[in-house]
Order: structure tokens, then sequence, then C-alpha cells
């Protein structure tokens, strides 16, 4: 008997997803080339400093709209619930190798909804700083006390979701077979019942 596929992510969200990750990649470069002189050879990737700052905000807009279909379309599978509250607290126990004692996880487990949350919030933050301090756009409109607080906001925010991203494709790695499921769409029926058994149930009808 082959190997069982089960459905996972459609052409449209997996193309958005990698959407994300372009706009993301081109935001974080150009951002970090401002962040700190060192880093300022950072900007050659998308063609030297002036283009950066032209683009940086164009990147991180497109970026957001494009995180904003994705959260459209799944944030209601990512609210927390008690079993993904229990979830966590074993997830010292997973990280050690042991995942004998993990409650069932739906289609997401509780860390992949704490990283969902922390980049919606982070990447939220990110617009409304950036669009505070947008030369030559919007920034005249606030005070110059508003703007100094929104770029360190903005700088907080964009050290958060690097760190989130970073998390997020460790885990992708870390879990054969889950890079699959963004690439091809679908996940074996083998990966679903072992790291998300409440959703290989829901799709399968299996216990």
């Amino acid at each position: 008997m082959g190997i069982r596929y089960l459905p996972r992510y459609s052409a449209s969200e997996r193309t958005n997803h990698w959407l994300i990750v372009l706009f993301f990649i081109g935001a974080a470069l150009s951002g970090l080339a401002f962040f700190h002189p060192s880093l300022f050879f950072l900007s050659a990737f998308v063609g030297g400093g002036t283009w950066a700052r032209i683009l940086h905000p164009f990147m991180g807009l497109l970026m957001a709209l494009c995180f904003l279909v994705m959260f459209m379309r799944l944030w209601r599978h990512n609210v927390m619930t008690a079993a993904d509250r229990e979830w966590m607290k074993h997830s010292a126990q997973m990280l050690r190798g042991d995942k004998s004692g993990m409650p069932p996880a739906g289609r997401y487990n509780g860390g992949q909804k704490q990283v969902f949350w922390v980049m919606a919030t982070s990447l939220a933050v990110l617009v409304l700083t950036g669009f505070m301090f947008w030369q030559p756009w919007f920034a005249n409109a606030f005070p110059i006390l508003l703007r100094r607080i929104a770029v360190l906001l903005h700088a907080f925010s964009a050290t958060v979701l690097v760190i989130s991203v970073i998390v997020h494709v460790y885990a992708a790695i870390w879990v054969k077979g889950t890079i699959r499921a963004m690439t091809r769409g679908t996940v074996t029926e083998g990966w679903a019942r072992q790291n998300h058994p409440l959703w290989h149930r829901e799709m399968t009808g299996k216990q």
C-alpha cells in the first residue's frame, strides 16, 4: 500500500505564503541596512542606500497586505484553547525529543498559534509606526516626539518579527515533512497522525 497524502494548503495559499517570504526578505534586508552602520552593506541587495530607503516601506506594506490575506483565512484555526495551553506546558518535554506525553494537536499546535499571533501583532505595530515616520508622505502629520517613539517601537517590533520568523523556519525544518506542505500543498497521512492527530481524525475520520 502506497503513501497516502492529505491536502494541507491550496495553490493560492502557498503562492500567498511565498509572496510574504519574498517581501519579508526585501523589507528585512533594507530595514537592517538602516538599523546599524555595520549592516549598511545589506542595502546592496536592493540597489543601494537610496533604493533601500524608497523600497523598504513599500515592501513592508506589501508583506503586511499578503499577511492580512493569510490572516483572514487562518485566524479561526489559530484561536488558543485550553488544549493548546496544555500543549505548551509539555513543549519543553517535546524539545528534549520526547513526544510521548504531548496532548493531541489540531490543525495547528499551541506553539504554532503563538508564533502566528506574535507575527500578526508585530506586523500591525510595524505598519502603524511605519506610517508615522514615512517621509515625505505622512510623517509631517505627527509631532516629532511621537515619531521618535514610533521609530523605537518599529525597531523593537521588527526584531520580534525576525525572531519569530527564525523560530518558524527552524520548526519547519526540524519537523521532517513539514516543508512539503508549503511546497506541494500536501502532507503524508503519517505526518498528520504523528504531529496533528486531531486534524488527522478530522480529515480522515479515523481514530
